[in-house]
């Protein structure tokens, strides 16, 4: 049985203009689109950067 695959995703999808980011989750809509074809390490080197990413785009927001 396949392993289920890793996600940020809160529900909250909506990309955010000024950052391109979704305003839930952090990923590019590129990120959002490849994600299924993403292997594990991959998926989880981005998910490791968006805790800051997340924080920059709610600095710019300011």
């Amino acid at each position: 049985m396949a392993e289920p695959i890793s996600s940020p995703c809160v529900r909250v999808c909506a990309i955010e203009a000024a950052t391109n980011l979704c305003a839930g989750c952090g990923r590019t809509l590129k990120e959002i689109g490849m994600w299924s074809r993403m292997t594990e390490a991959e998926r989880k080197t981005i998910m490791a950067a968006l805790p800051e990413r997340l924080a920059q785009a709610s600095q710019a927001g300011r």
